[in-house]
């Protein structure tokens, strides 16, 4: 299949109303991308086999385990399923997962048998591993008959002690009435339970909070429904049904309980449900930027992760509610923003050789990449003219691209000879320039030793934001699947 650039599509679609300062730093922007994709040439193509659903949580909708919790940001079991395939590895291997979300790469690898290790800042995919291995490895039959009791009996209809939650600015009211004590007794109702089983049932609610609350995920923020008493936007907005509590929950832990003993209906984790052949899941609770450090040299023979993309997106906003019923506060909420890889406009400059360093090497990677260094200068422009919708921007995509190459740098030095990293990513745009995240990071992984072997594009690209094509005209984004080799 013929591959669109980029840089052809765009350049009729400069609006004239733009400055000429503009115009000539996003046709040098255009430019500059244009070497390095040429650079890259050969190892850049359409891989028809990827979807949008593939490379998202889309595909695990229907697939046991891998549904009960909906997190927008993953990829789908079966991406890491194929290139674990492809790679030939077996269980001697060992893959690690840098920001392991939900933990998909280290359930589909500890199927395979291979022993995984994933890094996870936030309290919510801590937890996600956390119960997903309880549930697989560490059940017993008397948990899964205390689970079928809660499911027929309803516990938390009998009992009237209540345990508080935590409220943050972002969640106040994100329940009805009725609803937010029924979660609450439900708390207070599991602590009867044993630890184990206690893990379960706040996992299953953890999974239905969105279903029964006024807020809907959408993008970098909550959206909430009118019913909820707080307008937020210009239009008033109605997700729907809002479920009642009973309803979901039960459902969920139905959903559970089939998917994780002998009701079991699906045939491929029926094979790999003899949990003596699970490889061992190692889960890092913190910032890869500091956590991937501690690890030894060559430990790993694969690398699949897809990191934050570059697109402002704050998931400490997003993960809101899970992160108040796990307890944080409104401290631990912006210690959490400001640790993770800078992808959000509140992100302030990390400073990254205090955190390790022997980055120079990383850092100066960065600091000579022609493309970045151009589209920094260009967005800073943009900043001091005050034409720049968030003053933040410049500041987050820099700490982005700096940030990630000490990521990249890592894993080099973590990988085994011949091993391989395959991260899922998107190119973004700001203020009408278009940023080649693959290219940029491609660039840097190789000057820091990798071999690029492959970018792999999808068919169809992802459209910017209607700002953007407000202002700039519509362009079709790159979202890729890069996959790197240590020689």
């Amino acid at each position: 299949m013929h591959l669109t650039l980029n840089y052809i599509e765009t350049k009729d679609k400069i609006k004239k109303d733009i400055s000429i300062d503009d115009t000539r730093y996003i046709k040098l922007i255009l430019s500059i991308e244009k070497e390095i994709y040429n650079k890259f040439n050969s190892v850049i193509s359409t891989d028809d086999s990827l979807t949008r659903q593939l490379v998202s949580f889309q595909a695990n909708k229907n697939r046991p385990v891998y549904r009960w919790y909906k997190f927008k940001e993953g990829f789908s079991a079966e991406l890491v399923l194929n290139y674990i395939k492809k790679q030939g590895l077996n269980e001697k291997a060992k893959i690690l997962d840098p920001f392991a979300g939900s933990g998909t790469t280290l359930f589909i690898a500890s199927e395979k048998g291979i022993e995984s290790w994933g890094i996870e800042l936030l309290p919510i995919g801590q937890e996600i591993i956390e119960a997903r291995n309880a549930l697989i490895l560490k059940a017993t039959k008397n948990d899964f008959k205390t689970i079928k009791t809660w499911i027929l009996e309803k516990p938390w209809n009998d009992h009237l002690k209540e345990k508080q939650i935590s409220i943050l600015k972002i969640t106040e009211n994100a329940y009805p009435k009725e609803t937010e004590k029924k979660i609450k007794i439900y708390l207070s109702r599991m602590e009867d339970e044993n630890r184990n089983i206690q893990k379960i049932l706040r996992f299953a609610l953890l999974c239905v909070l969105e279903s029964i609350s006024f807020t809907r995920k959408d993008g970098q923020c909550l959206r909430w429904d009118q019913r909820s008493g707080r307008r937020i936007g210009a239009k008033p907005f109605n997700k729907g049904e809002i479920k009642t509590f009973d309803l979901a929950i039960v459902s969920k832990l139905k959903e559970i309980i089939q998917d994780t003993t002998e009701e079991s209906e699906d045939d491929l984790f029926k094979e790999n449900k003899n949990t003596n052949n699970h490889g061992k899941i190692n889960i890092i609770k913190g910032s890869c930027l500091k956590e991937l450090p501690k690890l030894h040299n060559n430990m790993f023979d694969m690398v699949f992760t897809s990191p934050p993309y570059c697109n402002r997106y704050d998931y400490t906003r997003t993960y809101a509610l899970e992160l108040a019923l796990l307890g944080a506060g409104e401290d631990e909420i912006n210690k959490l923003r400001q640790d993770m890889l800078s992808c959000t406009v509140e992100n302030r400059e990390k400073n990254l050789l205090d955190i390790n360093p022997i980055w120079c090497k990383a850092i100066e990677a960065t600091n000579n990449n022609k493309l970045l260094k151009t589209i920094l200068e260009y967005l800073e422009s943009k900043r001091k003219n005050k034409t720049l919708n968030n003053n933040g921007i410049p500041r987050m995509v820099k700490g982005y691209f700096y940030e990630m190459a000490c990521v990249i740098y890592e894993l080099y030095r973590v990988m085994k000879k011949g091993g391989k990293v395959y991260m899922v990513n998107d190119n973004v745009r700001y203020a009408g320039a278009s940023i080649a995240v693959d290219l940029i990071l491609s660039k840097i992984a190789n000057e820091l030793g990798f071999n690029i072997e492959k970018i792999a594009v999808l068919p169809k690209g992802k459209g910017n934001s209607s700002q953007q094509m407000g202002l700039h005209g519509r362009e079709t984004l790159r979202k890729c699947v890069y996959i790197w080799r240590k020689p």
